[in-house]
Formats: structure tokens, sequence, C-alpha cells
């Protein structure tokens, strides 16, 4: 008596658990669906995302259910039988596999799209960015272009000079810069090289001052960050195809193996009553 209604508990557990992982994944399938955007190809994306993660719960839920009636199957035979629900639940597996089969390649397709788009967007704000720079510059060369600017700028190069003499020359305060922790490493290098050599010094104000080897410079490193940025969002965009792609592709085999089989085996069950009912 107690192994029956140990079976009997442990079966119902299982389908109460195994039908409440089921409707969750639709009721959070419904959910994500708002606001309803299917032109938008970033909600497109985030939607097949989501549910590919979530698309082992319902798997989990269908087996749990299905092991919940096998245990009513191998248990008492003079029980009653509750409500079968095993063709509805193996319906939606066979639905669910060609849901997860379609999502395979449209978001394979949209992710390389979404990628392109935003490599295209770098590029575009890389080279906003140098065109703003280049007119940046064209209008301070216009400033310094007559003999006041120019005695400006000298003015500039030689308070400079000047500052990094005056360090250079008192020791005491040219070891505490040497030992200060917030001087970056870099500036405490070229301390050093203008002490050992005083003509770098006047190197490094020249080209410091110097606007268009600042504008050369300074159009290296977007041209750098554009193509970190561009890196980065190939890598991104491959990793989210190759994660979302493969596991939707393995949910879409799991689910048709589990609903193909499932109905094929209950319609030759459901043949075989019919043929012990006849006789």
């Amino acid at each position: 008596m107690t192994n029956r209604f140990a079976s009997g508990n442990a079966a119902l557990t299982l389908k109460v658990v195994g039908i409440i992982l089921i409707l969750s994944f639709l009721l959070d399938f419904l959910i994500l669906l708002l606001p309803f955007q299917p032109t938008d190809r970033t909600w497109q994306i985030n939607l097949a995302t989501a549910l590919v993660d979530r698309g082992i719960v319902p798997l989990v839920g269908i087996g749990m259910l299905f092991v919940g009636y096998w245990i009513d199957g191998v248990g008492d035979s003079d029980r009653p039988k509750p409500i079968d629900i095993r063709f509805p639940v193996l319906v939606l597996s066979s639905i669910l596999g060609l849901f997860f089969l379609l999502i395979f390649p449209l978001h394979l397709n949209n992710v390389r799209q979404a990628s392109a788009q935003n490599v295209e967007q770098i590029r575009q704000d890389a080279s906003q960015a140098e065109n703003q720079l280049q007119n940046q510059l064209s209008q301070f060369q216009a400033q310094i272009s007559n003999e006041q600017g120019k005695a400006q700028l000298e003015q500039l190069r030689n308070q400079a000079r000047n500052q990094f003499t005056e360090l250079l020359k008192d020791e005491q305060t040219y070891q505490q810069a040497l030992n200060n922790p917030q001087l970056p490493a870099e500036q405490k290098e070229l301390l050093q090289r203008f002490k050992e050599n005083p003509q770098e010094l006047d190197t490094f104000i020249d080209q410091q001052t110097n606007p268009q080897a600042l504008a050369d410079q300074r159009i290296i490193q977007i041209r750098q960050r554009r193509e970190e940025a561009e890196k980065q969002a190939r890598d991104n965009a491959w990793k989210s195809g190759l994660r979302i792609g493969i596991s939707s592709l393995l949910l879409s085999i799991g689910y048709m193996i589990i609903g193909w089989t499932g109905l094929r085996s209950l319609g030759a069950l459901q043949g075989s009553k019919r043929k012990v009912a006849a006789r």
C-alpha cells in the first residue's frame, strides 16, 4: 500500500512540475513578444537569444511529464487513470522543434547583418572624428599663420622649456617627481631622458606644439580604436551567432525526436488498443 501511494505521489509530482515548466516557458514566450516589433532586427536577435536560453525548460518539463506517465503505467492497473495530455504535449514538442529549427538560420542572418551595420557605424563615427580633427587643425594653423600667432606659440614653447629646465636643475624636486607614485611611468621615463640628454627636451616640446604632428598622432589613435571596435563587434557577433545557432539546432533536434517519435508510438499504441477492442 505504501509503495502504491509513493509511486502515485511521485508520478503526480513529476507531471505537475513538468506541466508548470512547460506553461512557464509559454508564458515567458508571450511576455517576450511584447512590445511586438517583428521588423526590428535588434528585437529579433534579443527574442531569439532569450528563447534559446530558456529552451531547455520545456524540454525538461516534457521529460518529467513522461516519466510521471511511465510510473503510472508500471503502477497499480486498478488505479483510475488521469487525463492523458501526452498527445498535445508531443504536438507542442514537434512545433517547438520546427520553431527552433527556423531560429537557427534567421538568427545567424540577423547577427551577420547587425554586425555589418555596427561595423559601418563605427567606420562612419571614426571618419567623422577625423574630419572634425582636420577642421580643427585647419583653424589652428590659420590662427598661427600670422606673426601674432607665431609669437604666442613660441611663448608657449619657452614657458614649457623653462618649467622643465627648472625641474631638472633642482635635484630635490627632480627626485620627488621620480618618487611620486601618482606620476605615470611614461612621464618619469621622459624626465630621465631629458636629464640625460637635454636636447631631447627641445625635440619633445617641438613635437608637442606641432599641430600637424599632434593631429597625425590623434588620427593614428582614432584608427586604432576603430580597428579595435570593429574586431570586438565582429567577435561578439560571431560568438552570439555560434552559441545561439548551435543551441537552437540542438534544441530543434531534441524536440523533433521527442515529438515525432512520441506521436508515432502513441499512434501504434492506439492502433493496438483498437485491435484488442475489436476482438
